[in-house]
């Protein structure tokens, strides 16, 4: 199959690279069927684009090449509502806000995308009593 994103143009997929995500994603609720893909200019950054409205792609990062120790806890119940049997069962990621100046790029590091590759469903996790930033600044401005 086959969609024309607004941004990243034709994306080739198949039913197996379908990621359902039950309650949609905030702010889109009402979307529940995404793919992901790498942004080919940059290898760093990923794209989760709805197939149900091809206008919706958010960008995202692995948050280890952000933080080497970033770490949560998902509770017994979510690792059953995702159907995770181990944590090598999931792949993160975190959203990232884009901006003209490279000093203002940020990742939102307080909520998670947690994504069983094996069952191909997620959920955006937030990380009550966190103490991860909403806006973690991706590059440090050089003096």
């Amino acid at each position: 199959m086959e969609i024309k994103t607004k941004y990243h143009g034709i994306k080739h997929y198949k039913d197996s690279d379908v990621i359902t995500f039950k309650k949609g994603i905030p702010g889109f609720e009402n979307l529940k069927k995404f793919i992901i893909f790498p942004v080919e200019e940059n290898n760093l950054f990923y794209v989760l684009q709805s197939i149900e409205d091809l206008s919706i792609g958010l960008v995202l990062i692995s948050p280890f090449n952000i933080l080497k120790d970033y770490e949560f806890d998902l509770d017994d119940s979510k690792m059953e509502e995702l159907g995770i049997k181990s944590y090598e069962d999931i792949i993160v990621f975190n959203t990232v806000t884009l901006n003209s100046k490279i000093e203002n790029i940020t990742a939102n590091l307080k909520a998670p995308f947690v994504i069983n590759i094996n069952k191909k469903i997620g959920e955006q996790i937030i990380l009550d009593g966190s103490s991860y930033s909403i806006k973690y600044p991706l590059f440090k401005e050089e003096n």
